[in-house]
Parts: structure tokens; C-alpha cells; sequence
């Protein structure tokens, strides 16, 4: 079985807080009253021949509504999350305002079994944290970017 992949961008900006990064809490019912693991770099699920990098930056724009600043980006590699999928991420410094996101949607059966069909944003909000309160947010098999993030910004010092 080939393992499905997504590709995705952690946006992060510096300032007198030091280093924030976007992340975005997943939407529907079964992560609404969940806080801690229930964040996620924006990302989404590609298959060849598109390439990681463009579907990185088609995610960021269905599921925040806007367009992925431009700019230079830092490659953080890969991850196979506990699922099985493999992620590949890369950073890119930028702002943006949280209030400003337009997320797409999905539909699903809910309740379960009910017959309903109903939609719901792919994410439900966004938010700046630094990257200590990020890292008990973020599910926990996309922390990894976080410290290798934390790596490419100290060795580019």
C-alpha cells in the first residue's frame, strides 16, 4: 500500500516576542472541544505527479482563503505521523491576520450513522503561539517541525 501524502506550510514571524507560529485548529465535530493535539500545520493531501512544494502552497490557500505569502522558504523535511501518512513541511516567515481567514469545507455524516449529511470548515481557526505553547497544540506527529525549525533559524543566525 503506497502511504497517502500531504504537504503543508508552518508560517512563522519574529518580533519583540521573539519566534510565532501559525497553526490551525482543526474543524468539525470530533475535534471541536479539543484544544491540546487538536492544531495542525496547514496542510493537505497531494498525489504525484503534483509536486510537494505546490501543493503546499494550494493547501495554505484552501484552508485559510488567502494566497501563502512569497518568499524565501526553509525546507523541514518529512514525517511519517502514527496514521501512516507522511507529511513534508517548509517554513515561511510572514504575517497574517488570524481574523482574516476564510476556511474551506467538508462534508460528513453527522451524527454518525444519523443519515445527515453536513458541512464544516477544514479548520476552524488560526492562531500566532510561540513555539513552547505550540508544541502541546500541535498533534503531536507534526512537533518535529517545531524543533527543526528552531534548527534552521539558529544556524541561519
Amino acid at each position: 500500500m503506497v502511504a497517502r501524502r500531504s504537504a503543508g506550510l508552518l508560517l512563522y514571524r519574529s518580533g519583540g516576542a521573539g519566534v510565532e507560529v501559525l497553526l490551525a485548529h482543526m474543524g468539525g465535530p470530533l475535534w471541536a472541544r479539543r484544544d491540546a493535539g487538536a492544531w495542525s500545520v496547514p496542510k493537505g493531501e497531494y498525489l504525484p505527479p503534483e509536486e510537494p512544494w505546490a501543493a503546499a502552497r494550494r493547501e495554505f490557500e484552501e484552508e485559510l482563503g488567502m494566497p501563502p505569502p512569497d518568499g524565501p522558504c526553509l525546507p523541514l523535511g518529512e514525517t511519517r505521523q502514527s496514521g501512516g501518512k507522511v507529511v513534508t513541511v517548509w517554513a515561511v516567515e510572514g504575517d497574517l491576520d488570524p481574523e482574516r481567514i476564510v476556511p474551506g469545507t467538508f462534508t460528513m455524516e453527522w451524527p454518525r450513522g444519523s443519515g445527515t449529511v453536513r458541512s464544516f470548515p477544514e479548520i476552524d481557526r488560526v492562531a500566532w503561539f510561540s513555539p513552547d505553547e505550540a508544541h502541546g497544540r500541535l498533534v503531536t506527529g507534526q512537533r518535529v517541525f517545531l524543533e527543526r525549525l528552531a534548527e534552521r533559524l539558529t544556524a541561519a543566525d
